[in-house]
C-alpha cells in the first residue's frame, strides 16, 4: 500500500538517517502521497518506530511504518545504518517525518 509512497522517499530518508548522527532531522512529506492509500482504507497516519541493530523493537507498528521498515531492511545502505545505530523514526499527522539517532551504549 504505502510501498511506492516509500520507495520515492527513500533517497531522502536515506540521507536523514546519516545526518542524524549529528542531530534529530526532520521533513515534511506531501500529504497527497499518503492520503490516495488512506481515503480508501482509513488508516492512520501517524506512527513512531524504534530500530536497533536492524531490529524493530516497536510492537504493534501501523501499517505504514512496516511498510517503511521493509524498505529500510531492502536498500543496502540503510540496512546497514539501522544495523550499526539505533533510530527513533517517527511521523505525525502533519506527514512531518522525524529521525533521530540514539548513540548505543
Amino acid at each position: 500500500m504505502y510501498t511506492y509512497t516509500w520507495k520515492k522517499y527513500l533517497p531522502l530518508i536515506r540521507l536523514l538517517l546519516k545526518r542524524s548522527a549529528g542531530a534529530p532531522q526532520s521533513v515534511k512529506l506531501d500529504a497527497m502521497d499518503f492520503d490516495k492509500v488512506r481515503t480508501k482504507n482509513k488508516l492512520p497516519a501517524s506512527f513512531k518506530i524504534e530500530i536497533e541493530r536492524g531490529r524493530m523493537l516497536t510492537i504493534n507498528a501501523s501499517v505504514s511504518a512496516k511498510q517503511l521498515y521493509d524498505m529500510l531492511g531492502e536498500d543496502e545502505i540503510c540496512r546497514k545504518l539501522t544495523r550499526e545505530n539505533k533510530y527513533e523514526i517517527s511521523m505525525n499527522a502533519d506527514f512531518e517525518l522525524a529521525i533521530t539517532n540514539h548513540p548505543r551504549v
